[in-house]
């Protein structure tokens, strides 16, 4: 095999490359007005899943697919997000920063675990809602779930996110790579953590889909959301340690 033939892993290493700044680019672009922001790691993260599971796409066209399809509830999440992240950032000011009597240990352990809570949940929603259709409460309430049985998982997720970050703002010289790769690289990374985690449930929903006829067969790959009003009863059977 010739190193510059099509099918060599020297192409297809050049064409993943390539479909990860195709794919940063965009997701960035689509967050400028920023109350797209939910809708646009949604796509994100709905692309990722695909690039890992090496399913033929179409960056741009998949990816604006997902961002229209997820658009409604995407953006109520964000603005959700946005809310309480406001509401954090207020508590902590007033606990630290407004002059008063410091904070009591049972106030600032509050504190801590809601703003722990919040942030694995937020970090961990948008790759549930890009794959699994479901209302905004229960798909609120089953990233929660999913989340603590994913955590160490989540967790590492949080702090993909973080790099880029401080890249970004401690080492000016590497911020191009940051425009070209900080969302996408993080995204597909984080991808690979829990897609054998998400094939578990979609089986586990397809098997429960069938057995109550609502489907006659699995399924194909070209199906973009796993239908479920909740998936407590699935979440139940794979309560397992890591």
């Amino acid at each position: 095999m010739k190193l510059f033939d099509i099918d060599s892993p020297l192409m297809q290493g050049l064409g993943k490359l390539a479909d990860l700044m195709i794919l940063n680019l965009i997701a960035l672009i689509c967050c400028l007005p920023i109350i797209t922001v939910g809708a646009s790691i949604t796509a994100l993260y709905y692309m990722a899943l695909k690039i890992v599971r090496n399913e033929e796409v179409y960056i741009v066209k998949g990816f604006l697919k997902s961002f229209k399809q997820n658009f409604r509830q995407a953006t109520i999440i964000w603005l959700i997000q946005v809310v309480v992240m406001v509401i954090l950032g207020l508590d902590c000011y007033i606990m630290y920063f407004s002059g008063g009597p410091d904070p009591s240990t049972l106030m600032q352990v509050v504190w801590l675990v809601g703003a722990f809570v919040a942030i694995v949940t937020f970090v961990f929603i948008y790759p549930v809602l890009s794959k699994f259709d479901n209302t905004i409460p229960n798909t609120f309430k089953n990233t929660l779930l999913m989340a603590v049985m994913q955590l160490p998982k989540v967790i590492v997720m949080v702090v993909l996110w973080l790099i880029p970050v401080a890249v970004g703002i401690l080492v000016i010289q590497l911020f191009p790579l940051v425009v070209l790769f900080g969302m996408s690289l993080p995204a597909v990374i984080s991808a690979l953590m829990y897609n054998k985690f998400f094939k578990k449930m979609e089986d586990k929903m397809i098997e429960r889909a069938i057995a109550a006829g609502e489907i006659m067969e699995e399924p194909g790959a070209e199906d973009e959301h796993i239908f479920s009003d909740t998936l407590d009863p699935a979440l139940k059977d794979e309560k397992k340690p890591l």
